[in-house]
């Protein structure tokens, strides 16, 4: 793969730890926590992802409360204690801080409401500062694995998918990207990525 110009990464649980469970808890509880999360009545992630896509946070809760009101005291931990939901995944920022030094472009592409990025993520993750740009889903109301999403990728990175590397812990976004000429690889963890970015000359 001796084409890649560029690397494309998720930041949720590639860059950056994502556990919803510990923001639910903090207010709520760790049983009550689960609960929610596995609810058979409510789906979390779903609904997190319409916020994802450019919907505010405040009529995302209001749902809450008209639809499932016995669930909107976990909806609102959740945006309460939304940085508990937050830390590093090991390795993978010398990863970008390696390919950032050898001048290699680098973006983000990421799923995240821009209500809580910007406030939550942006200021305390050094990984992010070593990006040269961040697509996030809620502000460009584009959400992986919606086509629209890599395209701006690729507009904001000036390099044509066919040159770009993305990454992402999800086989859905690795496969949307595949099928619009970009090269992908799914994160598992920093040692293997490692080595599937090497493989494709790139210096790490």
């Amino acid at each position: 793969m001796g084409g890649v110009s560029g690397v494309v990464f998720d930041l949720g649980n590639v860059l950056i730890d994502w556990q919803p469970a510990l923001a639910i808890a903090a207010g709520v509880g760790a049983v009550e926590a689960q609960r929610f999360l596995e609810a058979d009545d409510f789906d979390f992630m779903e609904w997190n992802h319409l916020q994802d896509s450019g919907r505010r946070w405040a009529d995302g809760v209001a749902e809450v409360r008209r639809t499932h009101p016995h669930w909107a005291a976990h909806a609102d931990a959740y945006l309460e204690h939304f940085p508990a939901s937050l830390s590093k995944v090991p390795g993978t920022t010398q990863v970008v801080r390696e390919l950032h030094e050898a001048g290699i472009p680098l973006i983000g592409l990421t799923n995240w409401s821009d209500e809580l990025y910007y406030p939550h993520a942006a200021p305390h993750f050094e990984v992010l500062r070593m990006l040269d740009d961040v697509v996030v889903s809620g502000e460009v109301k584009a959400a992986k694995p919606d086509p629209r999403a890599y395209e701006i990728v690729a507009e904001r990175s000036g390099l044509p998918l066919d040159r770009l590397v993305f990454v992402d812990d999800k086989q859905l976004n690795v496969d949307a990207a595949v099928a619009l000429g970009m090269d992908g690889i799914v994160f598992t963890d920093a040692t293997a990525l490692r080595a599937e970015l090497r493989s494709r000359g790139l210096p790490v």
